[in-house]
């Protein structure tokens, strides 16, 4: 019988419990990929959401697994590769919109800071388009956990959801604030 692979069960967990949160009408699922690569023997997961009552602008958050060859050989082969590798690479992404102000990129990485530690690498990257004439730009802010995290993490991994929503309620309450 097979015997899936800690990707697949974190994956479930993951699906589960966003899942669940958005019967609750905390939140609405937006997009969900799942992706076997077979040219790298990969696989990629990933889910979006947003705040149910936020409507006609860019507010979302992703949670993205992925398991590269390493990863599950760590895991299916064990003993010829280093136990550390078994498991997958998680990281989060909150997607909005604001002005392209220095002001809004250091309150958004206090909100963020604030919420996931100083522990996390948080970056942020903008996309604009620069013929517009009122300048809006979208940030994509990607929390790094710079590990590989394991089935022993897996109650984390409900937490984190549980972070994530408050993440987004929080860049909610900034975006409200400023308009």
């Amino acid at each position: 019988m097979f015997d899936p692979v800690a990707f697949d069960n974190m994956k479930v967990v993951i699906e589960g419990g966003l899942y669940d949160m958005d019967l609750d009408g905390e939140i609405a699922i937006t997009d969900r990929n799942d992706i076997v690569n077979i040219a790298k023997m990969s696989r990629l997961f990933n889910i979006s959401f947003t705040l149910p009552k936020v409507t006609g602008r860019l507010l979302t958050a992703k949670i993205e697994l992925e398991a590269k060859l390493e990863n599950l050989a760590a895991e299916l082969l064990s003993g010829s590769v280093s136990e550390k590798l078994a498991g997958c690479n998680v990281t989060l992404q909150f997607i909005f919109e604001h002005e392209d102000d220095a002001k809004h990129y250091q309150a958004v990485q206090g909100i963020i800071t604030g919420i996931w530690g100083e522990l996390r690498n948080i970056t942020q990257s903008v996309e604009f388009n620069p013929l517009a004439k009122k300048q809006k730009v979208k940030n994509v802010v990607t929390i790094d956990f710079v590990r590989i995290i394991g089935e022993e993490q897996m109650n984390d991994l409900i937490e984190m959801t549980a972070f994530m929503l408050t993440t987004l309620t929080a860049l909610e309450n900034y975006i409200r604030r400023k308009k």
